[in-house]
């Protein structure tokens, strides 16, 4: 299954490489718009990103229409000690995020609040290699978003007295969907899948 997966991340990684820069930033540009029309989004008053990094989908614009909007906007750090997941609320991209490990800009944390309690957050935007219709993720390989995500358990939260867990998003080039990914028990499925040519409900997700 690993070598499956590694040859999936191997062989998007290098077509979403090859874009132009002016075709990175224009299908950019349809995901984010495609994004803010998500009324699951629209109804979020917190919502958890992430820093964009070499040819991913550009979450910047994004991110600043989240903030535009006076949405609570998070961002994750990595906890080297740990190997979690912090979130931390930002306030402005300019001067809370630095570039962190690997290079990928994080919060600030002598800028930025840290946010422990997840149940405050109403939608996820997850980063990942490839997608599959159904909802399935395929990320970089370290589980950091898949331990973040054990520690939200939907049949447990309940603000309402109904099912109020975090929608869980991904913004994600064309070519980036695949047929079918390799799942363990400890994957979880994306239940909006956007991409420059379409909204993907994924039925399939939880």
């Amino acid at each position: 299954m690993q070598a499956m997966k590694q040859t999936i991340r191997q062989s998007i990684i290098a077509a979403r490489q090859k874009l132009t820069v002016a075709k990175h930033d224009e299908l950019s540009r349809i995901i984010t718009k495609r994004i803010l029309q998500l009324d699951a989004y629209a109804k979020a008053n917190t919502v958890l990103g992430y820093m964009s990094f070499g040819a991913e989908y550009e979450t910047r614009h994004w991110l600043q229409q989240a903030l535009q909007a006076g949405k609570q906007v998070l961002l994750p750090r990595v906890n080297s000690a740990t190997k979690q997941l912090e979130l931390y609320q930002i306030m402005d991209l300019l001067l809370d995020v630095a570039p962190g490990l690997w290079n990928i800009p994080e919060p600030l944390p002598d800028r930025c609040n840290r946010i422990d309690d997840l149940m405050l957050v109403d939608f996820i935007l997850l980063p990942g290699v490839a997608f599959a219709r159904d909802g399935a993720r395929l990320g970089y390989g370290g589980g950091f978003y898949d331990k973040l995500l054990a520690r939200i358990n939907p049949q447990e939260e309940s603000r309402s007295g109904a099912d109020d867990h975090p929608v869980l998003a991904a913004a994600a080039f064309n070519m980036q969907v695949v047929k079918d990914i390799p799942q363990e028990a400890t994957d979880r499925k994306v239940e909006w899948l956007l991409t420059e040519n379409e909204v993907i409900h994924c039925s399939a997700a939880v």
